[in-house]
């Protein structure tokens, strides 16, 4: 007789969580922020959750159980661009006056969201990757060195892709350097900084879900469907 597939509690929760976070995280990321010197846009912000997000899911449910939300946060950031740009095409109505800031809040330029769709999926894939394999590494200590070791490599990779697609020809090669380098390092001490509630999160799911699961046998391609 199969087994029955176990039932996770949490993990469609946390998945719809993560999902809300990119899309607004995508939205909100025009809006820049002063704190005193420093300027951070709003998708800076809430962005480096969804990483956090990425080595919770990877850590208890294993990369296959991460394989799975990030590509429904690919496939959900696409349309919320996709539906934007089509509802801002669309004729207003002459008495509506609100056009041009609902443009600025939804129109998205092209080469944009082909940039950060390419980096959302290069990044979190690497991240999840790291954090499996440093696991198997670690024999399951050490929980800190897996949740900022695959941020490093992570935003890096997203990082890295970001800036190259979306400012090459528009931006001086030193002044992508300095885009990326700010970034990175912002997103990498964001890491650092979440990580007592990384443990925590992690710890009440192991616990209640009653699963810690080691990728030993895992397949690690994107493009695998098993959880």
């Amino acid at each position: 007789m199969p087994e029955k597939p176990k039932i996770f509690k949490y993990y469609d929760l946390l998945a719809s969580i993560f999902i809300v976070v990119l899309v607004i995280s995508n939205l909100l990321g025009q809006k820049i922020c002063a704190f005193g010197p420093f300027r951070v846009s709003g998708a800076q912000l809430l962005f480096p959750i969804t990483y956090i997000f990425g080595d919770v899911f990877t850590e208890v449910y294993g990369y296959g159980g991460s394989r799975r939300v990030i590509w429904i946060g690919f496939v959900a950031n696409a349309l919320m661009a996709g539906l934007g740009n089509l509802i801002v095409a669309l004729p207003a109505a002459p008495e509506w006056k609100n056009q041009e800031a609902f443009a600025i809040v939804f129109h998205q330029v092209p080469r944009l969201v082909i940039a950060s769709l390419i980096a959302y999926w290069c990044g979190e894939f690497a991240n999840s990757f790291t954090l499996a394999k440093m696991k198997l590494i670690t024999k399951g200590r050490y929980l800190w060195t897996r949740t900022v070791g695959s941020t490093v490599v992570g935003q890096a990779v997203d990082t890295v892709i970001l800036v190259i697609i979306a400012f090459s020809g528009e931006v001086t090669t030193s002044g992508m350097l300095r885009l990326i380098l700010s970034a990175y390092l912002f997103k990498v001490v964001y890491e650092v900084i979440a990580t007592p509630a990384t443990y925590a999160i992690v710890g009440f799911l192991k616990r209640n879900e009653g699963i810690d699961t080691f990728d030993y046998q895992t397949r690690f391609t994107p493009f695998a469907t098993e959880i």
